[in-house]
């Protein structure tokens, strides 16, 4: 079982407006018994602390919950979901799903700070070490913490030019702190410096995890292997860069063949929290539900349709649901679904409810409305599963309010399996490559949908669409598209339904069909988005201390 730090004791860092003003306002690491549950030390000061094996492996825990605490709060299906269409919302997330986002919406503030936080807390860490540890310390745990940051450093950034497109390069905070005149770094800049950051910890990780959760040399190369994929298409003009495909395709074989990684059997189980670390994971986030606020997964508060299912008073998800974009795209065989969305009147066995009057039952979707004029009962949502985990004696008492320490997947085997395939397809219009069609088809089946004999790059997109739901790629999805065929990505959008409906099932009870109406009070389904809107706005607070952030982007110094 999966043992998980405290980060009571840690000498932590927290960026209040991180490019404006970078100020300090924690501490960085906690230390107990394995990895995320060490004891804790009184006190913690760099210049004493990394003496130890130990200790230098427990400065890099924090890398792997509570600097990415802001981002998968609410910003990672904000931006990941609701912006790429898999989500609809009447309330919290709506200017992500109509593609209204601004430089006010909270989600764009959130993930600027939690990515230029866990680019500080890499800085610090990689400083740290080079300049703390001591002479007891093994030169490959050394090597592995600077690793771990500069793999999670250069993840960081991924997400930030994806999102921001040009945005500052930092890797020393002391200077920037008296730093007046900071600059974005072009696109190009940015991605060569992700590669290099990524290409170091794929050189210097492992290949088994010093700790269970850890990463390892295939979780480098995994993430390595969708960074060249993505950095292909960057001004291709509908084609993508062969150099960089290669090395996309080489490094996800690579992966496949040695990492020892295999896919779960069953689709849904990748997201019971009795399942962390399991096979298919190749990088998770790593949380404790009673830790140090911050170190545990909040999501469920969020997502969940109500309380009667979290055994508190979070469960403030019954305003969000599918798009019926998604919807439309499920198979009626698609196993992936009902492991990603609840319909009205649907079974889970493993989940509980509060039916009131003390009753507690395994889970009925409730049916909560009727047609005015037929008396037909239906759901206008249909309401998020995936990381929805339930109450805590559906996961041995490790729930509480706002608080779950199931894993938040970045990177899986199926995944990888989808890269070698795009890769292998690059610029063609299809291909029927026989590696290509068995892990293709190896995620197909395993949803319990047919096997496909040629695949496009629409089946690869579609497939991704479907297997990523929920876990924050979809936008991110388009950005790569965007990057070599931009017309293609904004017309995807452009005609993504993404407005009111009514899904009638066919029993309230242990429904087993539904079907789907567009709600006839709502005339705006479509949100066309251009090129001027794609991009996140910087955060207003940023700009307003940072207006130098508005000026040109220059290339970065290697």
């Amino acid at each position: 079982m999966l043992a998980i730090i405290k980060l009571t004791a840690m000498k932590k860092i927290n960026y209040k407006h991180y490019l404006a003003g970078l100020l300090i306002i924690g501490s960085m690491a906690g230390c107990k018994r394995d990895f995320l549950d060490r004891r804790p030390e009184d006190t913690i000061v760099d210049a004493n602390f990394y003496q130890t094996s130990a200790q230098v492996l427990a400065g890099s825990a924090p890398l792997y919950n509570l600097v990415w605490f802001s981002y998968n709060d609410k910003a990672s299906h904000g931006i990941g979901d609701a912006r790429g269409g898999v989500l609809y919302s009447g309330s919290y997330q709506i200017e992500n799903t109509e593609m209204r986002t601004t430089a006010t919406t909270a989600e764009v503030g959130s993930s600027w700070q939690s990515f230029f936080n866990i680019v500080g807390q890499s800085n610090l860490l990689i400083n740290n070490v080079e300049k703390y540890a001591g002479v007891s310390v093994p030169e490959n745990i050394k090597q592995h913490a600077i690793a771990e940051a500069r793999f999670m450093r250069g993840l960081a950034y991924s997400y930030l030019v994806q999102n921001w497109g040009p945005v500052p390069i930092i890797t020393n905070n002391n200077t920037l702190l008296q730093d007046t005149t900071l600059a974005r770094n072009t696109v190009e800049s940015v991605w060569e410096f992700i590669i290099r950051d990524i290409s170091f910890a794929a050189n210097n990780l492992p290949p088994t995890p010093v700790q269970t959760g850890r990463l390892t040399k295939w979780s480098a190369e995994g993430m390595l292997a969708k960074m060249y994929l993505t950095r292909a298409g960057l001004g291709g003009n509908g084609t993508r860069n062969q150099e960089d495909l290669d090395s996309a395709k080489y490094l996800a074989k690579h992966v496949i063949d040695n990492s020892g990684a295999a896919l779960m059997r069953n689709y849904e189980d990748l997201f019971l929290m009795k399942n962390n670390n399991n096979s298919e994971s190749l990088f998770s986030l790593q949380w404790k539900y009673d830790g140090t606020w911050g170190a545990q997964n909040s999501v469920q508060a969020f997502l969940a349709f109500g309380s009667s299912i979290t055994g508190f008073s979070d469960g403030w998800g019954g305003d969000i649901g599918a798009s019926k974009y998604i919807m439309d795209k499920y198979s009626p065989n698609d196993k992936r679904r009902k492991a990603t969305f609840m319909y009205p009147g649907e079974h889970y066995s493993y989940i509980h409810q509060d039916v009131g009057a003390g009753v507690i039952k395994e889970l009925d979707v409730p049916v909560n409305s009727k047609d005015a004029t037929t008396g037909e009962p239906y759901n206008s949502r249909v309401w998020v599963k995936k990381y929805v985990v339930g109450r805590p004696e559906d996961n041995e008492g490790k729930v509480q309010q706002q608080r779950t320490e199931i894993n938040t997947y970045m990177l899986r085997l199926a995944d990888v399996y989808l890269i070698y395939a795009d890769a292998v397809l690059g610029n063609n219009a299809t291909t029927s490559d026989p590696l290509a069609l068995e892990y293709f088809n190896a995620v197909r089946t395993r949803a319990n949908l047919d096997a496909k004999q040629s695949i496009t790059y629409d089946d690869i997109y579609n497939e991704r669409f479907l297997e990523f739901a929920m876990e924050g790629q979809a936008w991110y999805d388009l950005v790569r598209l965007y990057y070599f065929n931009p017309t293609k990505a904004l017309d995807i959008i452009s005609h993504q339904d993404r407005g009111a409906y009514r899904v009638f099932p066919d029993k309230t009870v242990g429904a087993t069909s539904w079907v789907v109406k567009e709600d006839p009070n709502d005339a705006s389904r479509f949100f066309p988005v251009t090129a001027a809107n794609f991009f996140l706005p910087i955060p207003s607070t940023e700009l307003t201390k940072a207006p130098n952030l508005n000026k040109p982007p220059v290339p970065y110094q290697f």
